[in-house]
């Protein structure tokens, strides 16, 4: 890949687009296609097709995605297996027909079974159930990576799949009924302490109702004065992987890493996947006091046990992209402290010039 080379950005406003946007830029690489959903409705087969026909461009990143929690996973699970699968094999199949060089599909770490052996491991990929709660976005993130693994062995693509840990960072979405886990706490923390500073204005404005309408919009998310109510039991342990860093992976992938290699070898070709993570994972309870300790929260953190945990362990084994010469370098606490103050000075910033 050339520094002028024509580069597609799918999902460029998205938390990991938005980095991918940022580290590209950072390294010269300026050459950039970048489309909104106004501009370019990845659902429509037929829009798809004519932008990629119009714009030729010669390599991809797929991280265009519907996303969310557990709440949003088990809510709206049709419109997320559909949307996700929809979004795929339009873009996949527009770059096979209009022969785009290189293709990076992000996936999930959602895709390995509920019970999987800790670390997970690229291989263990379908080897038992998935956890109920993400299932639809789970086989829909398996649909798309097996679908780059077929289109590469009956016609000869070069399309990566890269299956990254937990993210956060930089315009992620802190929606409190459907974001993840890591972007509510830090929303959550973030309301409580302008609670116990009685700064209502700033959390009406926050959460765009009434002042007087606050704490009750806040009780109903568990968050309050003196506390903040998380769901489960804290147990669970999670891996998290800032998303500049995954931005720097999926660029030295880009640059490094071809299909051949990943195939080469193998007698029956699957699991050639590329596991993203840090290798180091924390308990919900640790990461939300690293979160309470970046919003110098000083009330109690409390658990709902009535609600679930999820799977109770997620860490991904990195031994494959370790091998080949790249290693995360945000610490998970550092990079806590940072989108903690992104997000607040966002919201401060605006208020104070409205």
């Amino acid at each position: 890949m050339e520094k002028s080379s024509r580069i597609y950005i799918a999902g460029h406003r998205g938390m990991v687009g938005s980095a991918l946007t940022r580290f590209l830029q950072k390294n010269n690489f300026n050459n950039l296609l970048l489309r909104t959903h106004s501009e370019l409705n990845l659902l429509n087969q037929h829009d798809v097709l004519e932008f990629f026909k119009q714009e030729a461009p010669e390599y991809v990143f797929l991280a265009a995605a519907r996303v969310g929690g557990i709440i949003a996973n088990n809510t709206y699970r049709a419109d997320f297996i559909y949307e996700n699968i929809a979004i795929q094999s339009n873009i996949l199949q527009a770059a096979f027909q209009y022969k785009v060089r290189k293709l990076l599909f992000l996936g999930s770490s959602c895709i390995y079974p509920k019970n999987c052996p800790q670390p997970m491991k690229e291989d263990y990929l379908l080897s038992s159930e998935l956890e109920y709660t993400n299932e639809p976005y789970a086989v829909a993130k398996i649909c798309g990576l097996k679908m780059c693994e077929a289109f590469n062995l009956q016609y000869k693509t070069n399309f990566i799949s890269v299956m990254p840990t937990n993210l956060y960072g930089p315009n992620d979405n802190y929606n409190l009924e459907r974001s993840h886990v890591l972007p509510a706490m830090i929303r959550k923390f973030f309301l409580a302490g302008l609670l116990q500073n009685n700064r209502l204005d700033l959390a009406a404005h926050n959460l765009s109702c009434p002042s007087d309408q606050v704490e009750k919009t806040l009780a109903a998310a568990g968050v309050f004065r003196d506390r903040v109510i998380l769901w489960g039991t804290g147990t669970p342990r999670r891996e998290f992987l800032h998303a500049d860093d995954l931005a720097s992976a999926c660029l030295f992938i880009m640059l490094n890493v071809n299909w051949d290699t990943l195939s080469a070898g193998k007698q029956e070709i699957r699991n050639t996947h590329i596991n993203i993570g840090s290798g180091v994972d924390f308990s919900i309870n640790e990461i939300a006091r690293m979160t309470a300790a970046a919003a110098e929260y000083n009330g109690k953190i409390e658990y709902d046990t009535l609600k679930p945990d999820g799977t109770m362990r997620k860490l991904l084994d990195v031994q494959k992209i370790n091998a080949m010469g790249w290693k995360s370098t945000i610490p998970l606490k550092q990079g806590i402290k940072e989108v903690y103050r992104e997000y607040t000075e966002r919201y401060l910033t605006v208020k104070k010039s409205q």
